[in-house]
């Protein structure tokens, strides 16, 4: 199976910003919200399809030609369903938009190859129950049937400090942050996620980002005298 990681912060904290040191032959972008990438890129740009629906992010998953994928940013797939369906009535409709998110990240965790990372952005909101930072969604009557944290093994925070902007890689008693034991031995680490993918695939041997592409040594004829 793939490997979903979630990538949860404020607007502006970096989560798109970590994309900057991939190469456009690593990595696709599914972009929700038909943003442009908040980084200069060179003349050949990471490929991304703009306002990416669910139907447009199973159909591209489904014959995948990378190992790393983008769906940033992912809440509005639940808020953008939420504005088609606001006329409706009945708790029915907060059913169907989690099952459609759950029914995602199920077709990520049990159908891809296992050597494919999805990385999923999200916003986060304050949770004055649980007195934490979570992802933000649309609602309590859609936290009610999924909790987005529980259905993934890692979860980074992207924050801005005195030091530049980082990710949150465990629980450190204010967000859902959390990563596998071992996987990081520091509590905050750079907001590359180039290298937070070089991690995860080294940790769980994992294929590499890309082939390395075999060196040929050219030959020379020695010529006699």
């Amino acid at each position: 199976m793939a490997t979903a990681v979630l990538i949860m912060g404020e607007s502006g904290s970096g989560k798109s910003a970590s994309l900057r040191n991939f190469s456009p032959n690593e990595i696709s972008v599914f972009n929700v919200t038909n943003k442009p990438l908040p980084f200069k890129q060179g003349k050949t740009k990471i490929p991304k399809i703009d306002n990416a629906t669910y139907t447009d992010i199973a159909n591209a998953l489904a014959n995948p030609n990378k190992r790393a994928y983008v769906i940033d940013d992912a809440g509005y797939l639940l808020s953008f369903e939420m504005f088609k369906r606001a006329n409706e009535t009945g708790y029915s409709k907060f059913t169907d938009m989690a099952k459609n998110f759950f029914d995602m990240l199920d077709f990520i965790n049990t159908k891809l190859p296992n050597d494919i990372i999805v990385y999923i952005t999200m916003h986060t909101e304050d949770d004055s129950e649980m007195h934490r930072v979570k992802v933000k969604t649309i609602g309590k009557m859609l936290d009610q049937n999924l909790k987005i944290e529980g259905l993934f093994s890692i979860v980074l925070r992207a924050v801005q400090t005195e030091d530049g902007y980082k990710f949150v890689t465990r629980d450190d008693m204010v967000s859902t942050a959390k990563s596998p034991i071992g996987m990081w031995e520091e509590d905050m680490i750079d907001n590359d996620l180039k290298e937070v993918d070089r991690v995860i695939r080294e940790y769980y041997d994992m294929k590499p980002l890309v082939d390395n592409k075999p060196t040929t040594t050219k030959k020379t004829e020695t010529k006699g005298e």
